[in-house]
C-alpha cells in the first residue's frame, strides 16, 4: 500500500501529492486502464499521446473510451465501455482518467466495481470527494498531475543519478 500527504486538509492517506509516494506507486505500476481515451484520429490531444507515451514506455494500456462507440481498438489493442469489464487477471494496477472534474461521479460506482489499485487524475482534473470514497475503499488516488510529466521528471532524475 502506498501513502502519502494529500493536499487537502484532512483528506484520506490513500489520496497521495507526496513525490516519493508517487514515485512508489509509479514504480509498481504495470497495467493502466486509460479512462476517456481519444482514437489515432485525436493524436494531437493529451488523451491520445499521453496513453501513446504510456506504450512506448513499456506499459500494457487498455483502452475505456467514453466516446466513439464503433471503435473496437485504440493504440493495437481491445476497447472496453466499462473499466470493470476489462478481464483480470492481470489486475488493473491504474486507471487514467480524461475527464473533467465534473463529469466524474458518473465513473465512480464502475471504478469502484473494478477495484484498480489506483486512480490518476490528469492535470486540472480534482474532486477531493470523488478521491475520498475511492480511497476510503482502499484505491491510492492522485489528482491534477499529469501521468507524462511525471514520468519523464523521474526518468530524467533517473539519468542523473547513474548507477541507481
Amino acid at each position: 500500500m502506498v501513502t502519502g500527504s494529500g493536499k487537502g486538509e484532512g483528506m484520506h492517506p490513500l489520496v497521495i501529492d507526496d513525490f516519493d509516494a508517487i514515485t512508489k506507486l509509479l514504480e509498481s505500476t504495470k497495467r493502466i486502464a486509460v479512462l476517456g481515451i481519444k482514437t489515432e484520429e485525436q493524436a494531437d490531444q493529451p488523451a491520445f499521446y499521453v496513453p501513446q507515451f504510456l506504450v512506448e514506455m513499456g506499459f500494457d494500456v487498455v483502452p475505456v473510451p467514453v466516446y466513439y462507440p464503433d471503435v473496437t481498438t485504440i493504440l493495437g489493442a481491445p476497447v472496453y465501455r466499462k473499466v470493470a469489464d476489462v478481464p483480470v487477471p492481470p489486475p488493473i494496477d491504474m486507471v487514467n482518467v480524461f475527464r473533467r472534474s465534473k463529469d466524474l461521479a458518473p465513473h465512480l460506482d464502475d471504478l469502484l466495481a473494478a477495484k484498480p489499485r489506483s486512480v490518476w487524475l490528469q492535470q486540472q482534473i480534482r474532486d477531493d470527494a470523488f478521491a475520498e470514497k475511492l480511497a476510503e475503499a482502499g484505491i491510492t488516488v492522485v489528482q491534477d498531475r499529469c501521468l507524462m510529466v511525471e514520468l519523464r521528471l523521474r526518468e530524467a532524475l533517473r539519468r542523473q543519478r547513474p548507477g541507481q
